[in-house]
């Protein structure tokens, strides 16, 4: 089974996410809870079950990705990938809507830092 696509979005009591490809959607409170509630329903929907966290893909947009990981600090972001920070903080705020090479340049940055932090050992 290829990965299903789940678009995430912000609600005022929590989340709520939908199936780009198939007739399933879902609510939960927190991001865990949302988790949680697709493997559920994807796996009534598919007879079979056997969803997996590991069979989702969440799609978020710069807002929502931003209001999930609020540790991000956007102003080191924008110095990170050489981008305005004010043109950074339209896009998080969503007061503009960035191209698809903007986004990707975004997505990148993101991207290496993740693989950076993997990487980190703490002295025991």
């Amino acid at each position: 089974m290829k990965k299903i696509e789940m678009i995430v979005e912000r609600t005022k009591t929590g989340y709520s996410a939908y199936a780009k490809k198939y007739a399933v959607a879902t609510t939960g409170k927190n991001l865990e809870e949302l988790k949680s509630n697709m493997i559920e329903v994807l796996s009534l929907h598919f007879e079979s079950g056997g969803v997996t966290e590991e069979k989702l893909k969440i799609t978020l947009d710069l807002p929502q990705f931003f209001a999930f990981y609020k540790v991000i600090n956007a102003k080191a972001l924008s110095e990170r990938i050489h981008m305005n920070q004010s043109l950074l903080a339209q896009y998080i705020h969503g007061n503009k809507k960035p191209s698809p090479s903007q986004t990707q340049r975004i997505l990148k940055g993101v991207q290496q830092i993740g693989r950076e932090l993997a990487e980190i050992r703490f002295l025991l």
